[in-house]
């Protein structure tokens, strides 16, 4: 249901025809900073006011680097400064265009001024290569876009969140490494969730295969010590801290330098207990609101309710990974969280359905700490 107005840039006229995107958007389209036909022939300021979100897709590179130093040398350049709108970009080029330390930089510089990137999407490129620096499907870039538009409830309206997800990988060898099975989808759903209902989040992610969910600062990392470092950076500014990482209890305590080679028909290796992250976290002198899950396959309440007095946590969600159809990898899971005084059940439904309804519970919780 939203009114498009296209802004075509002079090369982009070189691949798609003025009267084809009037067609498809209902609308005039908008090439030439001085437009004759605009009021006192300043368009670009009518168009600046107008527009509730500017999305530049596909950006490339060059209009990348131009929007970075504040260049308005041409419609889009003009619109990007002189506009209030959210604005939105979806990259499109070379995957080592895209892996450049110049763009790179760029980037981190446009998302510190509070930009949204949306991709790029990772693949096969038009010149041959294989790499990020595809545009993200345009169905999904109008999910990003509808999202946007979304009033987040205020629940966690101004509170900063961090959340951990996935599993972590300890390694062995050079080629080798002990893991689990999460897939991280619960915690990308919960950080999906904190944002739409207001929070400033920060994901630690595992080695996992999920888009970012739109809004959220990702910081990936591999084994528990990584993940630990990265919590401990984050912790000072954070209100709430969900840990719903399944990190490795153990870690090799020595790292063969070398692939460790099939000798005999037995292989013995010395593990040491990792970093409790969580508990880490939890011991803090400011310690923010924490939330720990319990992913267990035997007396599941009993153990979440040990791991929350243990840990000195301010809630957990328990999840019972023997349940068929439910908890790692699966879409579905149920959670029974437990605070201090109180639980309630969570009864099974889609992760991103049970994330809603867990961070509803959050906000109540911290909200009378």
């Amino acid at each position: 249901g939203a009114n498009v107005r296209v802004v075509l840039t002079a090369s982009a006229a070189e691949f798609v025809s003025p009267l084809s995107l009037q067609a498809v958007s209902g609308n005039p389209v908008h090439q030439h900073l001085l437009d004759p036909a605009a009021e006192a022939a300043m368009g670009h300021i009518e168009l600046a006011k107008w527009a509730d979100i500017l999305l530049i897709a596909p950006a490339t590179a060059n209009t990348l680097a131009k929007l970075t130093v504040g260049l308005a040398d041409d419609l889009l350049t003009t619109l990007y400064l002189a506009t209030t709108a959210k604005i939105m970009i979806a990259p499109a080029m070379n995957q080592q265009m895209w892996k450049a330390p110049a763009t790179q930089s760029n980037v981190a510089t446009l998302k510190q001024q509070g930009i949204s990137f949306i991709g790029p999407a990772s693949g096969e490129q038009a010149c041959g290569d294989v790499g990020a620096g595809r545009m993200v499907e345009p169905v999904d870039i109008a999910d990003c876009v509808d999202h946007a538009f979304s009033e987040p409830t205020p629940e966690l309206a101004g509170l900063k969140i961090m959340v951990t997800a996935g599993p972590t990988r300890e390694p062995l060898d050079p080629v080798r490494f002990i893991s689990n099975h999460s897939s991280g989808k619960m915690g990308f759903a919960i950080a999906d969730a904190a944002v739409k209902a207001g929070a400033q989040v920060t994901l630690v992610a595992g080695p996992v295969n999920l888009p970012t969910p739109q809004g959220c600062q990702r910081h990936n990392v591999l084994s528990a010590d990584d993940m630990l470092k990265a919590c401990e950076t984050y912790a000072e500014s954070t209100d709430i801290f969900i840990a719903t990482a399944a990190v490795a209890d153990y870690k090799a305590s020595q790292v063969a330098e070398n692939k460790i080679k099939k000798v005999g028909d037995e292989l013995t290796l010395t593990f040491i207990k990792n970093p409790d992250i969580l508990a880490t976290i939890a011991a803090r002198q400011n310690k923010p609101f924490c939330v720990g899950f319990a992913a267990e396959s035997e007396n599941v309440e009993a153990y979440a309710r040990g791991k929350l007095v243990n840990k000195g946590l301010d809630m957990i969600a328990a999840n019972d990974i023997s349940a068929e159809g439910l908890g790692f990898n699966s879409d579905n899971n149920a959670l029974h969280v437990i605070w201090n005084d109180g639980d309630k059940h969570l009864p099974a439904t889609s992760k991103a359905e049970l994330a809603k309804g867990l961070v509803s519970l959050i906000a109540q919780q911290y909200n009378k700490n």
